[in-house]
């Protein structure tokens, strides 16, 4: 918006002089009027970004806090399930990951090459027709569940857990998913369908479905239909975090402005939405310090009341960002390097927790 401001300024000046002369005559009065103008400089101030917020919602319909998408108003104070997908080899392909809102990578182990496990946030868990394969879940799956209030579905997974998974502001589901033979060993065979009603289970666990409004801080993200990170931000159209084990990556379409998640060498595809391959419209990486628990290679990431580096990727660009979560509760934000939060473009996320002592190998260019 530009705005003109003119400033004229006039000066009267008026002088009247008197003499005393002789015969006592006055002299002539003498005006002079001088006349300024000052141009003040065009100022251009720029509007104000238009978030996406449910005033912009269809009738009968709301903004998804996971996607920034518009969905059904009926699902606004559903809790999203989480769900825990191991990342081996054997384990693919995945089934529904596609479907999901936001997918989390982070390192399952300090063992095995540090391999990898995605942690998966549905809104409309209902509609779920076969999710998974659903494995074992790790401390740090709980610290990042209790900041979006999420249900966590897992199966199992070492005692360290149970510190967090006692809290009253903790809900999971663990273990007693459908099994669906698919020819390999038991542990890779259990995944959520549609025969699965995570409802009642979570009622029988005297958990409640819709948000705990005491431990629940709201919508963590700002949505904008196209985010533009400005004319100093570095291209990134391929971006590879640092995880030997299944070395992924992803690159950018600029035909339809995704990012394409590769692992194994070859594309990640959902054979259960046909074959479609697993991609994001925003990409973020944290850096994030971790420790072991023991020589079993059980592990956690120090992201508790904690302030770290990363990096927000939209559009085949990135910018350096911060990220901050305050306690266990709240929301993990994410600011640039003016301390401005950032707004997310709408669509798909993908969020890869990188350790610290690694940070220096991740490669976006």
């Amino acid at each position: 918006m530009k705005m003109r401001s003119l400033a004229i300024a006039s000066l009267l000046a008026t002088a009247l002089l008197f003499s005393a002369c002789g015969g006592g005559e006055q002299e002539e009065v003498v005006s002079t009027e001088v006349e300024t103008e000052t141009q003040v400089a065009e100022v251009e101030i720029e509007e104000p970004l238009k978030y996406i917020t449910n005033e912009d919602a269809p009738e009968g319909m709301i903004v998804s806090e996971l996607t920034g998408e518009f969905i059904d108003e009926a699902l606004e104070k559903q809790r999203p399930i989480a769900v825990m997908i191991d990342n081996e080899k054997v384990a693919l392909p995945h089934y529904g990951v596609t479907e999901s809102d936001i997918v989390y990578e982070m390192v399952n182990s300090t063992h095995n090459d540090r391999v990898t496990r995605l942690m998966v946030l549905v809104k409309d868990w209902e509609n779920i027709e076969q999710l998974g394969n659903v494995r074992s879940a790790r401390p740090t799956n709980f610290m990042l569940c209790m900041g979006w209030n999420a249900i966590l579905c897992h199966d199992g997974g070492p005692f360290y857990n149970n510190n967090y998974s006692n809290q009253p502001f903790s809900a999971n589901l663990s273990g007693g998913f459908d099994r669906v033979p698919n020819g390999k060993s038991r542990e890779f065979t259990e995944y959520i369908t549609e025969k699965d009603d995570i409802a009642k289970r979570v009622k029988a666990n005297k958990k409640s479905i819709e948000y705990q409004t005491e431990y629940y801080e709201g919508p963590r993200f700002k949505w904008l239909n196209e985010v533009d990170l400005g004319e100093a931000a570095m291209a990134a159209t391929f971006v590879k975090p640092p995880f030997p084990h299944n070395q992924s990556e992803l690159e950018y379409n600029e035909a339809d402005g995704l990012y394409y998640y590769s692992e194994y060498g070859a594309p990640h595809l959902d054979p259960g939405n046909d074959n479609k391959q697993l991609s994001f419209k925003n990409v973020i990486i944290q850096k994030a310090d971790m420790y072991e628990y023991d020589s079993e290679g059980y592990m956690y990431y120090d992201i508790i009341e904690k302030r770290n580096d990363g990096y927000y990727i939209v559009n085949g660009k990135a910018i350096p960002i911060e990220w901050v979560k305050v306690s266990a509760t709240a929301p993990t934000k994410y600011y640039d390097m003016e301390g401005n939060e950032i707004a997310l473009n709408v669509g798909m996320t993908y969020i890869g927790i990188v350790p610290s002592d690694a940070w220096e190998e991740l490669v976006i260019e």
